[in-house]
């Protein structure tokens, strides 16, 4: 009897031991999570502000005034336009 009792003891005791580590490693796990979704909002706020500033980088006033500044270009105009003519078969084929 005292034997059954013992094992039962040992018994209980590591069930106690096994649902207290499963309860840590829940919480450890709960824990982990709430900061991976909370850097998944970091990342996403990180690249919401990024297509913004991206937006407002491409507008066409910008990049026309970038083209004029930096690249020296000006708009295209008759007095500028070289036109070329293609001068392959004039047999009447296409080319």
């Amino acid at each position: 009897m005292v034997r059954l009792n013992l094992v039962l003891l040992v018994a209980i005791v590591l069930s106690a031991l096994y649902l207290v580590h499963n309860q840590y490693e829940s919480r450890r796990l709960f824990t982990e999570l709430d900061r991976a979704q909370n850097e998944a909002r970091k990342i996403e706020l990180e690249s919401d502000r990024l297509e913004v500033e991206k937006r407002a980088q491409a507008t066409p006033s910008r990049v026309e005034s970038l083209a004029r500044t930096q690249m020296q270009m000006r708009p295209a105009t008759p007095a500028i336009t070289q036109y070329v003519t293609y001068a392959g078969d004039k047999a009447g084929g296409s080319p």
